[in-house]
């Protein structure tokens, strides 16, 4: 596995040359675009490595993953049903047109940012600064790291540019979507998306999804096997965005993707997989990152299908 993981690495560079680091959030630009790392823990705790692993890197939209475990704990899943829907889009992942044109106004899925902001808003806490500390609570402890921090810079930037996410916020206050202050909310999400991470982190909080809620570490259940079960299940049909389909061809793995380049993914029973490469396709998913888990699925024969 480990000589694999080098080889891999090593063929996917060049992939980073087509992409591009997302610039919108203005402190992302300062990415480095050649980085290609992968870090995989499998269910019996073994570790494997190779590249840019060790690349700390701002959890972005994975973060969506352990706001949306959580809101599944804290609510029975028919009243999740009344404010966000699972299904997949063809639209970008901080598009409104959803919102205004289909499906009641509520967000398609828990994997775009208004759906994310929307499940934000259903995890317990009678304040918001108790929903963030519950989710980044809970984010310490699936990804095995006390020690996550928020990447401030970032912060500041994703907040001092965040108009779309607002627009995204204020509509679904509008339609009763959410009914918390909408500023508090989306502080909320712009310090989760900041928080600083690495592959390890990642490929941590991925093995326990394969394992349907145990920690390999101490083999604690944190997460029952139902929760598990639809988290990959939405992970698989929305977690890469607009190109989700064509991930799930190619790739056939439960993944959620972030704007930072990082990549989860999980292989079912068998491992998790942290993957950072911060050039960027068109639909805001690591280039690189996905031709590597692409030949890495294909050479183990991992593909869920």
């Amino acid at each position: 596995m480990q000589n694999l993981l080098y080889s891999l690495v090593d063929k996917n560079r060049s992939w980073t040359q087509y992409g591009n680091v997302a610039t919108y959030i203005p402190e992302l630009s300062n990415s480095n675009p050649d980085t290609l790392g992968i870090f995989i823990c499998d269910v019996d705790g073994n570790e494997y490595y190779a590249g840019d692993y060790k690349t700390k890197f701002t959890i972005q939209s994975i973060s969506k993953i352990a706001s949306f475990m959580c809101a599944l704990t804290d609510n029975n899943i028919n009243k999740l049903y009344t404010k966000i829907s699972c299904a997949p889009t063809s639209d970008g992942f901080n598009s409104i047109i959803n919102l205004e044109t289909k499906n009641s106004h509520k967000p398609l899925n828990p994997m775009i940012n208004s759906g994310a902001i929307a499940t934000i808003s259903l995890v317990y806490g009678l304040t918001a600064e108790d929903k963030f500390n519950r989710i980044f609570g809970f984010l310490k402890e699936i990804t095995n790291n006390p020690n996550l921090k928020i990447n401030y810079n970032v912060y500041e930037s994703e907040k001092n540019t965040g108009d779309r996410n607002r627009a995204l916020a204020y509509y679904m206050k509008s339609t009763g979507i959410i009914d918390d202050d909408v500023d508090e909310i989306l502080d909320v999400y712009f310090k989760l998306c900041s928080i600083e991470v690495t592959c390890k982190d990642i490929a941590y909080m991925s093995v326990v999804l394969a394992t349907d809620g145990f920690l390999p570490c101490n083999n604690k259940q944190i997460l029952s096997k139902s929760i598990c079960k639809t988290v990959k299940a939405i992970m698989t049909t929305c977690g890469m965005y607009d190109g989700s389909g064509e991930f799930a061809v190619n790739v056939g793995l439960p993944a959620k993707s972030g704007v930072g380049g990082g990549i989860a993914a999980v292989v079912p029973k068998k491992m998790g997989i942290g993957v950072i490469g911060p050039s960027l396709d068109k639909k805001g998913n690591s280039i690189g990152g996905v031709k590597l888990l692409e030949d890495l699925s294909n050479e183990l024969e991992l593909s869920i299908f």
